[in-house]
């Protein structure tokens, strides 16, 4: 993974200086908090609800032991002993004091992490399929590019202040597991008819009051020239994006408005004006990047291990944990291993201080000091010898982080909602509680099969409730929070809106309403079908006839 250097390193401890000097001057009361707003956001401070939220830079979503470590101190020393893990793989602190911010910060900068672009009209940090480098089926890595676009985005000159926030998202595999068609750019690694290996670039995706899915621009774009590409489109969007409303300044406006195909045309103006050559990073460059990426010292072993597939026979629920949360690695003898963050009536995406220094301990011991946080507010051990498997499920179930659910109906995804955030308009944790107790039997589970359920707590949608099969967007009407219900949609590589079924549920009845559509599904589905399929099969109508017959 990818180490600072000493521009890096540099980088981040001044600009911890600056700001225990921006801090000092508002608790003195120097600054005003007008004054101050822009100077914290820039460092990912937030103020919400009850109390200030840090957000803190996980690039790509990768981590290794150390760092980990020190945000369970961090969470100890200056927080309420927990994380709280995103859906753009940061995590969060919600219970910051401002004084002990700096130091927060310092402690970061220790173990080469920051807050920098987690907030703010800039290219917030670039996301990735969670199993990168490690998945049987990628064409390629593409960690190294994501770090190459942190290096190229960070205090850009020209995209620092953009007309609304940025996001991208890159994936190396055709099974979209970075949700590249909800970002403002998304990237696929994939080979051309010649079998040379560059990008096919979407733009234009997004979430938020109009979801949208992104058109495709360029169907494959040499590696060499991403970076040049980038910036074409980045100034096509600066130059035409509107800054006079916010609720219309994100680029997935500027492509509708323009059209695909128009949008299209003017990057690849600006992109034929541009003389990339001197805008790419040298050839040396890019391998310096590559090597940081460089596969670890991975063992020769067999595919199959006796011990592993015994404790599969003697042991039924470590077989259903395997089942549900191990995925196949690219190397012969190793494995992926999933942690679900999402405990039967749990908080999705938090985890307590003594769970991360349990997972920071198994992955140096036992995944090559190497750990992943997920989209899906989950984490990965990555290298994960199937030998040690089983020793791995032992530890991971004394600390209670052993729940065979991955893609099932309790591994919900969840915003903070109204417990925390200042721009919800209704709580979604509470809810997201409430179905994972629900619908909580592991046998229950396991019968309904694959489902994603998400909840957002307003319309600005971070709990990715447009992209669930089962979507739930709490809203607020004359002081009455209620729940608006979706279906269909879908984050993958057959990425789709969900379509509102009705009028919405209060908070008392909304978890009937789902389960009500979830029995609709398990009577009318064939053949084994999966909750999706089965709606594409026979549309919204079967749903909406029982729910609202009984609600």
């Amino acid at each position: 993974m990818y180490r600072y250097d000493e521009f890096d390193a540099t980088f981040v401890s001044e600009r911890v200086v600056q700001f225990r000097d921006q801090v000092e001057r508002r608790v003195k009361g120097e600054l005003s908090e007008e004054q101050f707003r822009p100077l914290r956001l820039m460092n990912g401070l937030y103020l919400q609800l009850h109390a200030y939220m840090l957000r803190v830079a996980v690039p790509y979503g990768t981590l290794n032991s150390r760092q980990m470590h020190k945000l369970a101190f961090i969470a100890d020393k200056f927080d309420r002993g927990y994380g709280h893990f995103t859906t753009r793989q940061n995590i969060q602190y919600n219970w910051p004091k401002l004084p002990d911010v700096p130091a927060i910060l310092d402690n970061l900068a220790e173990v080469e992490m920051h807050a920098i672009q987690t907030s703010g009209n800039c290219i917030r940090n670039v996301t990735a399929d969670q199993w990168s480098g490690v998945a049987a089926d990628e064409v390629e890595d593409p960690r190294p590019y994501a770090e190459l676009m942190r290096q190229w985005s960070s205090l850009h000159p020209e995209f620092s202040f953009l007309p609304r926030k940025f996001k991208i998202a890159v994936t190396g595999d055709e099974a979209d597991r970075a949700v590249i068609a909800y970002h403002d750019i998304g990237l696929r690694l994939k080979k051309n008819s010649a079998g040379d290996i560059g990008f096919e670039i979407f733009v234009g995706g997004g979430m938020g009051r109009t979801p949208m899915i992104a058109a495709r621009v360029r169907e494959w774009l040499p590696k060499s020239e991403l970076l040049g590409y980038l910036e074409a489109v980045m100034r096509v969007y600066n130059l035409n994006g509107r800054r006079d409303n916010k609720y219309k300044a994100r680029i997935k406006i500027l492509v509708h408005e323009l059209g695909a195909e128009e949008f299209t045309r003017q990057v690849e103006e600006e992109y034929a004006r541009l003389d990339v050559p001197q805008g790419l990073p040298s050839d040396q460059e890019l391998e310096r990047i590559a090597a940081y990426f460089a596969p670890p010292a991975y063992e020769d072993l067999a595919e199959n291990d006796a011990d592993h597939t015994q404790h599969l026979v003697d042991n039924k629920e470590f077989a259903e944990w395997v089942e549900r949360n191990v995925a196949p690695h690219k190397v012969t003898g190793y494995a992926i291993v999933n942690i679900s963050l999402k405990p039967v009536g749990g908080v999705p995406g938090d985890a307590t201080s003594g769970q991360m220094r349990a997972i920071a301990d198994l992955a140096q011991k036992m995944s090559l000091d190497e750990i992943r946080v997920t989209h899906e507010q989950n984490l990965v051990l990555p290298n994960v010898r199937k030998h040690d498997l089983f020793a791995v499920w032992q530890e991971l179930k004394e600390h209670k982080l052993a729940d065979a659910n991955l893609g099932l109906a309790t591994d919900i995804i969840s915003c903070p909602g109204l417990d925390y955030c200042g721009l919800a308009t209704a709580r979604s944790i509470p809810i997201s509680q409430d179905i994972s107790n629900r619908l909580g039997d592991i046998k229950r589970q396991r019968d309904i099969g694959d489902l994603k359920i998400k909840i957002s707590g307003c319309i600005n949608a971070c709990g990715h409730h447009h992209a669930g099969h089962i979507g739930i967007l709490g809203l607020e009407k004359r002081g009455v929070e209620y729940y608006q219900i979706t279906l269909g949609g879908s984050g993958d590589e057959n990425a789709a809106v969900g379509q509102i079924i009705g009028p919405g549920f209060s908070s008392e009845t909304v978890t009937d309403a789902v389960e009500t559509i979830v029995d609709t599904y398990v009577d009318l589905r064939q053949n084994g079908e999966t909750f999706l399929e089965a709606y594409r099969r026979v549309g919204a109508e079967p749903f909406k006839e029982a729910v609202y017959a009984t609600h």
